[in-house]
């Protein structure tokens, strides 16, 4: 009876054990890092400029690394932005206007889950040739 009760507690404890094994390879799994999304290319920003009133709206070429990223325009110069969403293809815009002058620096910022990524260019119509002297 003994050697019964005995093998009985063997098994119990082989069984929580491995329960708790796999426990810790779950979380463990779950917890794998990220791989970081990479920073926005200068050449695939595009700006519309209107001098009239003094403001712009902001355009992105597709990228997947950006689909459905919440995307932030912000004029460095004059504290002033707006908030978009790319689309599943990663492209964004052309946006609702902002607050630019030529010139203005303009920081483009991409977040995914909780990664960012961003770049900073100077305010021109078309494409920036530049990034922001910081």
């Amino acid at each position: 009876m003994l050697a019964t009760l005995e093998t009985g507690l063997v098994s119990v404890i082989r069984t929580f054990a491995l329960a708790v094994a796999l426990a810790v390879g779950c979380a463990l799994a779950c917890n794998t890092p990220s791989i970081p999304i990479p920073p926005p290319e200068r050449d695939a920003v595009v700006f519309e400029h209107d001098d009239a009133d003094g403001t712009a709206t902001f355009s992105y070429r597709a990228d997947l690394d950006y689909s459905f990223a919440v995307v932030y325009v912000f004029n460095r110069t004059q504290g002033l932005g707006i908030i978009d969403t790319a689309r599943g293809d990663g492209s964004v815009g052309p946006t609702a206007r902002f607050p630019a002058d030529i010139g203005d620096q303009i920081q483009i910022t991409f977040e995914l889950d909780d990664q960012l990524a961003g770049i900073c260019v100077p305010m021109t119509e078309g494409t920036p040739l530049s990034v922001c002297d910081l």
